[in-house]
């Protein structure tokens, strides 16, 4: 269980804080991993493909991420999630709050995520050449509710690609 009062000083990029944010709308937020990692790209591209519906449903989604936010708002221009409210995370603090940890070798290259990555690259997602983050962070997603947490998936590989209408399903209007 995430401790409220843990997250209720954590800013985004629209200079709120999460509790605050949460109490207008729910928010599904988005851990991402590098974005370097093709399954980051991934997460980005299914974002950028979904939010006008899920704000439709009244879902503010927030991404998290371990770079500036200068160098963030670069990559979710080439993903079609330009200007969408995250939180800069280098140091991975909040990912360790919401009890995301480390990968080790078979969660970040197993034979799955080989598999699923040669998938994703032959579909069209590049690998990035750079690694902007820890290149072991897990990531995850988690729906809040006026500062609660409602629902979460958390990536048993880094490969796991989420099922965000199942996350979501609690608090759809």
């Amino acid at each position: 269980m995430i401790d409220i009062h843990n997250i209720s000083n954590i800013v985004t990029s629209k200079d709120r804080t999460l509790v605050d944010a949460s109490s207008e709308r729910p928010i599904l937020l988005v851990f991402l991993r590098h974005f370097g990692c093709v399954f980051c790209r991934e997460a980005m591209i299914d974002i950028g493909k979904n939010k006008d519906e899920w704000a439709k449903q009244n879902i503010n989604v927030v991404l998290v991420h371990m770079s500036d936010y200068s160098t963030a708002e670069v990559y979710f221009e080439k993903f079609n999630i330009s200007g969408i409210e995250n939180i800069s995370d280098p140091e991975c603090k909040l990912y360790a709050t919401f009890g995301l940890g480390k990968g080790s070798v078979s969660q970040l290259f197993g034979l799955k995520n080989f598999i699923r990555g040669f998938e994703t690259t032959i579909k069209g997602i590049p690998i990035g050449i750079r690694q902007i983050g820890d290149g072991f962070q897990m990531p995850g997603v988690f729906l809040i509710r006026n500062g609660r947490v409602m629902d979460s998936y958390i990536h048993a590989s880094a490969s796991d690609r989420p099922d965000y209408e199942k996350i979501m399903q609690c608090c759809v209007n």
